[in-house]
């Protein structure tokens, strides 16, 4: 698996470029693409993750950083990703994806 690059706390393009064209949407896949999005993510104190109801969630706060506000642009171009997993959001930059198994 790669790993996640930035520059001076922001996500580079090719980071970027990578979450947008995430391929495995598995289950691990998911797994895998948020763990990669944590990775990236400037304020990684501001990164819950949770078992709810027998479904794993991860929570994000942007915090207002716009290198964490790019790293959730780039998921939500992943079409098939954001429709599998966004759960919800909400304004102050909060983000809610469930893991979801698939066929």
């Amino acid at each position: 698996m790669i790993e996640p690059e930035t520059e001076d706390g922001y996500p580079t393009e090719e980071t970027l470029d990578a979450i947008k064209s995430w391929g495995d949407l598995s289950y691990e896949g998911q797994r895998n693409l948020l763990n990669f999005v944590c990775k990236a993510w400037y304020y990684p104190d501001r990164i819950e993750r949770v078992e709810d109801e027998g479904q794993e969630k991860f929570r994000f706060s942007t915090g207002g950083w716009s290198g964490n506000e790019d790293l959730i642009e780039a998921l939500s171009w992943n079409y098939m990703f954001w429709m599998l997993c966004w759960h919800s959001s909400k304004r102050g930059g909060y983000h809610v994806f469930k893991l979801k198994k698939v066929q």
